[in-house]
């Protein structure tokens, strides 16, 4: 019987990571207490209980709920120690799942109002990143996602944020929120912005809307990789392109469960994905509200979806080539790849 390998020690890169939602229950609740912030009662229920609150976005009611939950875990990031605990404390729990390259990914104007503005909250977490990837040895670098609930111009300004700012870790630009709402084509002149300064383009797509939002992605917004993209097992010449393409989705098969696009684990395509030549970066999401970190979506892959090491092997390589990392850190997680499956 082949032994199992421990998915923690497999490198890997993390693709598919939002800021706020990277943080330790106990780290909202130590913040709320800070600020005096009251948190909804759902909330600071699930957060004591360590449980993730019961979820399902397949509605508006149930997204609005989400995004009501994710906006009172980020009213209590209020000073530039409170981003700085936040990006020490997800590099931390990255390291620990085997993670040698982390993108985190962040709406600045989300921040700003408290930090003193946008240009200001995008350097306190640039500051962030580059002094905890010097401390723990994380490779870390940041998207710039516009809000697709926002203002088309919205997206402009933060792309020519993003490109300002891409020689201060910077990497790509996304596009996050609900994509049954507006046009991904609303947003083409932001991320023709942001390609033009060789910025990755990452849009969100195919989790609440199926495989035609991939295709906009695509068409669209000229992705490199699509935030999720699960959706697009339902379409086989879609999954060809993206194979033939090698546009790398990011699927995070904890919260597709968790907000109801499939309703278990073993529903979750990913061996449909992977079949069909798609590559894959899995990621955690918003392990905040979602309960799970990184390596658990590994482990989602081996129990529930059969993968072997061999192919959780692939899957952390895919990870790597997906990224925005510098060549020789890649090749360095390629070869601990090797390491870990020669072990």
């Amino acid at each position: 019987m082949e032994r199992v390998r421990d998915v923690s020690e497999l490198p890997k890169a993390h693709l598919h990571l939002h800021f706020t939602g990277s943080m330790r229950p106990s780290t909202v609740l130590e913040l709320a207490d800070k600020h005096g912030v009251r948190l909804p009662d759902a909330l600071t229920e699930a957060l004591v209980g360590g449980e993730p609150p019961r979820l399902r976005a397949t509605d508006e009611r149930g997204w609005f709920r989400f995004q009501r939950l994710y906006d009172a875990a980020r009213s209590c990031l209020r000073e530039p120690e409170d981003i700085q605990r936040l990006v020490r404390e997800a590099a931390e729990e990255d390291v620990r799942d085997g993670s040698g390259w982390l993108e985190i990914q962040v709406d600045p104007t989300s921040y700003a109002p408290r930090l003193g503005g946008l240009i200001p909250a995008l350097e306190i977490i640039l500051d962030a990143v580059e002094t905890t990837s010097r401390e723990t040895g994380l490779g870390m670098r940041v998207l710039v996602a516009a809000n697709r609930m926002k203002h088309p111009l919205d997206a402009r300004t933060l792309a020519r944020l993003a490109v300002r700012y891409a020689e201060r870790g910077v990497v790509g630009f996304g596009l996050s929120n609900d994509e049954r709402r507006g046009m991904a084509r609303d947003f083409d002149r932001a991320f023709g912005i942001a390609r033009e300064a060789g910025l990755l383009s990452a849009p969100h797509g195919g989790e609440l809307a199926g495989p035609s939002s991939v295709r906009d992605c695509l068409d669209d917004l000229g992705a490199n990789r699509v935030g999720h993209g699960v959706r697009a097992a339902e379409d086989p010449r879609l999954m060809k392109r993206l194979a033939d393409r090698q546009v790398t989705c990011e699927v995070c098969p904890a919260s597709n469960v968790a907000l109801g696009v499939y309703e278990k684990p073993e529903d979750v395509p990913l061996r449909t994905l992977f079949e069909a030549g798609v590559p894959l970066a899995l990621g955690a999401d918003d392990p905040l509200l979602f309960g799970s970190r990184l390596a658990a979506q590994y482990e989602i892959a081996r129990r529930h979806h059969g993968f072997t090491d061999a192919e959780l092997a692939e899957v952390a390589r895919q990870s790597v080539r997906g990224s925005a990392a510098p060549e020789d850190v890649k090749a360095k997680l390629l070869a601990g790849v090797d390491d870990w499956l020669m072990s």
